[in-house]
């Protein structure tokens, strides 16, 4: 009997396990790119990542599927690590909405009863129907999936009456809250699913095999050992991607003092409210008490995410250079993610660029000495990159988007060239006093294409590489008539107006790539926009 029970409990667990497995895999599919899509572009501020993070969790019902993208974002280069952080936050709220699918229908409403034609819907849906129509026949198929596993769990569960209570478990003291926390998180550790432990927790306690108290100490264990995943996800990954690994298990760990520290003050608020809530609605009691910790260790947090993310750098300290591949290969399987990575890639390039031109003219306030090889070797691979970036004729904003991107290549690879080989060039327009007026407006205007772009306004950037250009294209047949008037008069002589004229010429054509560049650079934004 006691055999049978154990046989049929975990066997339970094993049939909620699956139907999350399967609902999850279906959101994903029925989703696309949509969730992930959404994380990047509207994470602006850890506040707004917080909400996206806890939307994308609750929809995907999986919190390590949302941070482990939000690291894999970082090393991407599609989001700072600040920005991550409130991935992470909003991430653990939205963790706890599978805690409320099992108390609400699954323990106090009981839905196994119309599971099987659930299950069969979504299996026939799947058969013999394709895109997005097979995915949500998928999600219902495992959502059906889960109450049979709850329906088994409690039926298995309702075997240790008797041999199972509360004694069997550590006391109710700090000592023993902390074993259960351990517990937890070994349990999650285990199952590689928070999801699967608060279930078991919810239906031990709604049978009361274990008090409130041990549950939640229990769940704030599954806690913790939700961050495993996105710790093991950033190993080998760049500073950031290490940083944001790191912050998630560092948040839950002091997210779980917290809530450790607030368990008897619940009851107590509780049986101040109803003295009999606990004993009647125990499930809900313990999701209302997840949900509330998380909650608050967000509200407290936030304010001073900037002072967190700065804690974590001076934990894991930077050595990278300056320039980094954040090309990852595994967002070439979402060419929206890979063409916006590739897009990040070329604007990192393009200031690294600007920065050095304005360097070899003389700049010393603005411009910065860039390691040529190293930009190129870059250049390189975002090129490679871009080739490996496998599209579908009927996407026409992404064809649009990769067309700009080429551009971008090609004229930074010509305008590397420029920096490059024509250093001699360079050199001559940066000493030379005759062009000293040309110099110093173009340094000033690429310094405003470098700010314009820093802030994210495109068009502006734009709109100051095209002033740049037709300044320069404006100056070059005065120039040329003032040179050679002033080989006439022989103020100079030939090869020196010839320099003259070269250094001119280069001007124009950098000017040129710059707008260019620019311009397209614009334009990818435009088309994602769309």
């Amino acid at each position: 009997m006691l055999l049978s029970a154990i046989v049929k409990a975990f066997g339970g667990l094993g049939l909620f396990l699956l139907g999350m497995i399967i609902m999850t895999d279906g959101l994903r599919s029925l989703t696309g790119d949509s969730i992930k899509n959404a994380l990047v572009h509207f994470t602006k501020s850890p506040y707004s990542g917080t909400l996206t993070g806890a939307i994308s969790t609750t929809l995907l019902q999986s919190s390590s599927a949302t941070t482990v993208m939000a690291v894999g974002f970082v090393g991407a280069g599609l989001m700072t690590f600040p920005q991550a952080l409130g991935i992470i936050f909003g991430a653990n709220i939205g963790s706890t909405a599978t805690g409320w699918l099992v108390a609400l229908f699954g323990l106090k409403f009981s839905l196994s009863s119309i599971a099987m034609p659930l299950i069969f819907a979504g299996v026939i849906c799947k058969l013999f129907f394709k895109d997005k129509i097979a995915a949500l026949g998928y999600a219902v198929a495992g959502f059906g999936l889960i109450f049979v596993g709850i329906s088994s769990l409690q039926q298995g569960m309702s075997g240790f009456e008797g041999i199972l209570t509360p004694d069997f478990f550590p006391p109710d003291s700090w000592l023993g809250r902390i074993k259960l926390v351990l517990l937890g998180i070994a349990a999650t550790l285990i199952t590689q699913a928070s999801s699967a432990g608060i279930a078991a927790a919810l239906t031990a306690l709604y049978l009361h095999t274990i008090n409130f108290e041990q549950a939640a100490a229990l769940i704030i264990g599954m806690d913790i050992g939700t961050t495993v995943t996105a710790l093991i996800a950033s190993i080998g990954g760049s500073v950031n991607v290490r940083r944001t690994g790191l912050s998630h298990v560092i948040y839950n760990c002091l997210t779980a003092l917290l809530a450790l520290s607030l368990i008897t003050p619940y009851v107590f608020f509780l049986e101040k409210i109803s003295s009999d809530f606990l004993l009647s609605n125990p499930a809900i009691a313990l999701v209302a008490f997840h949900t509330f910790f998380n909650t608050l260790g967000v509200l407290l947090i936030l304010p001073f995410t900037k002072q967190f993310a700065h804690l974590m750098e001076k934990i894991i300290t930077s050595e990278e250079p300056s320039f980094t591949s954040k090309l990852d290969q595994r967002l070439l399987q979402n060419p929206s993610l890979a063409l916006e990575v590739a897009r990040a890639s070329v604007e990192e390039l393009h200031v690294g660029l600007l920065k050095h031109i304005n360097f070899i003219l003389g700049d010393l306030k603005y411009g910065k000495k860039m390691d040529l090889l190293l930009l190129q070797s870059f250049l390189d691979e975002t090129q490679a990159y871009v080739d490996k970036i496998k599209l579908e004729p009927k996407e026409l904003n992404e064809w649009q988007r990769m067309i700009s991107l080429v551009h971008m290549l090609d004229h930074l690879q010509r305008l590397h060239e420029r920096c490059d080989e024509d250093a001699q060039r360079a050199k001559f327009a940066a000493f030379s006093f005759d062009l000293r007026q040309e110099r110093n407006d173009f340094c000033t205007k690429n310094q405003k294409i470098i700010e314009a772009i820093a802030s994210k306004n495109f068009s502006l950037a734009s709109k100051y590489a095209k002033e740049s250009n037709e300044a320069i294209t404006n100056a070059i047949e005065p120039f040329r008539g003032f040179i050679a008037n002033e080989i006439a008069e022989d103020k100079i002589d030939i090869p020196e107006g010839n320099q003259q004229r070269e250094a001119i010429k280069w001007l124009s054509r950098v000017s040129t790539h710059i707008w260019r560049i620019t311009y397209y650079l614009e334009r990818t934004v435009m088309d994602t926009a769309r």
